[in-house]
């Protein structure tokens, strides 16, 4: 009888972490470039009082079916689904990836980070950065007086002077990875290497399974309202269920205490 109740209680911690991812995506809906999470679970180990198999205890026959009861689950990490988000109309430096990729940002303390928030603004020396001020990677300055700057699919980056003259300041790439989904968030809509996520492969937009750049529009989070709501739903219902299953366990044993010879 113990049992069931560490087993219930092992449920009710799941979907309390399912809430918590949940949360967190419907708080990021408005978040530019967001991907959102999706909490995976497994069942824990199985006490077994017969394999399946095993002898009956009558002559040759064979059990068909074990006596196997499972004792939980547990979380055993947090998805990033990096599906396309939606557009959505931006000023002249916002860009959006179309397909595959992130732009590379230079970090203060001299690492990269990436991001597919496309939201890039001008610092005080011409340089196209963050909103935090992280420097894109490789650094694009646009020249003083510039009058209209354009950016190609493949991240050329064309700039227009006041004496009629183009020039062009650099060529925006984008990093790819071997696993998206194992890259570490930073915050700051930033996300990092790790040994899960392999080796950037930085290249031009368009190329090599890359996405190509869009100027003028963001990307929006990939977040859906409804499904979220559906999904707190469900784990609003198992965490329910899962507290049931204490209660009634709790009045089975109250139901053995109460017997007397």
């Amino acid at each position: 009888m113990i049992r069931s109740l560490y087993t219930a209680a092992s449920g009710m911690n799941a979907q309390q972490l399912n809430m918590d991812v949940i949360a967190n995506n419907l708080s990021n809906v408005n978040t530019n470039g967001f991907k959102r999470g999706q909490a995976s679970f497994q069942d824990l180990m199985y006490q077994t009082s017969r394999a399946a198999g095993s002898s009956t205890g009558s002559g040759d026959l064979k059990a068909p079916t074990g006596l196997e009861v499972g004792l939980g689950v547990r979380a055993v990490g947090v998805d990033r689904i990096h599906s396309q988000g939606d557009q959505k109309q931006g000023n002249g430096l916002d860009m959006v990836i179309e397909g595959n990729g992130f732009f590379k940002i230079q970090l203060p303390n001299g690492q990269s980070g990436y991001t597919r928030d496309g939201s890039f603004k001008q610092d005080s020396q011409g340089r196209m950065v963050t909103a935090d001020g992280y420097v894109l990677q490789p650094e694009i300055t646009i020249p003083a007086g510039a009058k209209d700057v354009s950016i190609s699919q493949d991240g050329t980056v064309t700039v227009s002077n006041s004496d009629g003259t183009q020039t062009s300041p650099g060529k925006i790439t984008i990093a790819n990875f071997p696993n998206p989904a194992g890259l570490a968030s930073l915050g700051r809509n930033l996300l990092g290497v790790t040994p899960a996520s392999g080796q950037e492969a930085v290249g031009d937009a368009g190329a090599d399974g890359r996405g190509t750049i869009r100027q003028g529009m963001l990307e929006m989070s990939n977040v859906k309202v409804v499904e979220e709501m559906v999904n707190m739903i469900t784990a609003q219902r198992a965490y329910e269920v899962n507290s049931k299953s204490i209660q009634a366990s709790d009045e089975m044993l109250q139901i053995a205490n109460g017997l007397r010879r």
